[in-house]
């Protein structure tokens, strides 16, 4: 006997089966001799007509009622979360179809991309002592954020523009133009360009950087290796990383950098390009990526709001006026350049001074209020300077061009201070 077999369970009523009376309800039992309808007899058959259509229009009543609730909340419960407002009646089968095209991130990548990629060129910068030729130029990108009077401005990294004799933009059509360099700052690495706005693209919307968030998708346009008007995609890895950066390029860290870091490829000739956001809106400018054997996916912008501060301040004064101090130093306790012990010999510290910076040259304001070779600073106005970052950071954060300064400092192991008058920087 299978599982399932007619002995054990089956729908059909064996035809041996015949019907046992047992008061008025009738059990169907194997075995039976009678035959007939008598076995399907229903004590209940004798109700009335008009009973009878009461019971079915109640059960079509409840099979209708039953229909419109379970298709209602079929449909709410289906519905997504983020589904926008169909169109009018009329056109409410294009409607449908609008609605799951705007809803899709991939057509708002394609949106973005098309509505930025005219606004972001090619910049080749012509250095000073090479030829016009493209293998003697070096890459970069640049994005047209304003156009005024039969100019376009364009914005773009310092260390893009860096010692050119010649610079030009090339469009994403191809055309060449000739560019004039507005300003440039080597702090913040933004600088400012400027060309007839004649056959370019319209200027970039500017985004709001403070409203970004982790995990959203941005893209990086712009020029690497040469490809212009390349895009790539990714996400915002994080909103607001500090990374210490060399400002002179000479390995030692004396400035940090507050960037967005991104996972979208970033390559060498995306410096100065744009990062938008899927409103079509430039969000930051790529500036830097971390290259390493097993390093992946970690390309770093400069916020929108900062660049934006910086650039009113070059379309301004052609550049960015801070306070200067007039002092090149090493720190006391650098990891990187660390003083050997004969060096700390000849500083005669006394043996708690363990941190500050160490003045290697003094010119401008700290030259004529006498600070020399070998001082070794340890507090700007009563407060702890213990690396060059501080130095700097202080000066530009806390102080004004034409404020006075308290130096703390050491000599020949003693303690002394004096007050500077700070300055613009020179030219």
């Amino acid at each position: 006997m299978g599982l399932f077999g007619d002995d054990f369970y089956s729908t059909k009523v064996s035809r041996r089966a015949e019907p046992e009376q047992k008061g008025k309800l009738q059990i169907i039992r194997p075995g039976g001799g009678r035959r007939g309808r008598d076995r399907w007899s229903n004590p209940r058959r004798s109700r009335s007509r008009s009973e009878l259509s009461s019971t079915i229009k109640v059960a079509v009543i409840s099979s209708v009622i039953s229909s419109i609730v379970t298709v209602t909340l079929f449909s709410f419960i289906s519905q997504p979360s983020a589904q926008l407002p169909l169109a009018n009646a009329a056109g409410q089968g294009a409607g449908v179809a609008q609605t799951a095209q705007v809803a899709d991130p991939y057509d708002r990548i394609i949106k973005a991309a098309a509505d930025v990629r005219p606004s972001v060129v090619s910049i080749v910068n012509h250095k000073t002592g090479s030829s016009l030729s493209m293998e003697d130029s070096a890459l970069g990108s640049g994005v047209i954020f304003k156009k005024e009077d039969g100019t376009a401005y364009i914005m773009t990294n310092h260390h893009v523009v860096e010692g050119a004799s010649d610079l030009e933009i090339v469009t994403v059509d191809g055309e060449t133009h000739k560019a004039k360099l507005v300003g440039k700052d080597r702090v913040s690495d933004i600088a400012v360009l400027s060309t007839d706005d004649k056959g370019l693209g319209v200027a970039a919307k500017i985004g709001d950087s403070s409203k970004l968030q982790r995990g959203q998708t941005v893209l990086a346009i712009g020029n690497p290796l040469g490809l212009g008007g390349t895009l790539t995609s990714g996400i915002v890895s994080y909103t607001d990383r500090i990374l210490p950066v060399s400002i002179n390029q000479d390995g030692v860290y004396d400035w940090e950098q507050n960037v967005i870091q991104t996972d979208a490829a970033i390559n060498e000739g995306n410096s100065g390009g744009a990062l938008v956001d899927l409103d079509g809106k430039v969000v930051g400018i790529n500036t830097m990526k971390i290259s390493d054997t097993g390093v992946e996916g970690l390309g770093f912008a400069i916020p929108m709001n900062e660049v934006m501060k910086v650039v009113d301040s070059l379309l301004l004064n052609g550049k960015v006026s801070r306070p200067y101090l007039g002092v090149y130093t090493v720190d006391l306790s650098n990891p990187y350049a660390p003083l050997d012990d004969e060096q700390r010999k000849d500083l005669k510290l006394p043996s708690h001074v363990d941190s500050g910076v160490v003045v290697l040259e003094a010119s401008g304001p700290a030259s004529e209020a006498g600070m020399k070779l070998n001082d070794v600073i340890t507090e700007f106005d009563g407060q702890k300077i213990t690396s060059t970052l501080d130095l700097r950071k202080f000066l530009y954060d806390k102080k004004k061009i034409g404020d006075t300064l308290e130096v703390s400092f050491y000599r020949d192991g003693k303690a002394e201070k004096l007050s500077v008058k700070l300055t613009d920087k020179p030219e």
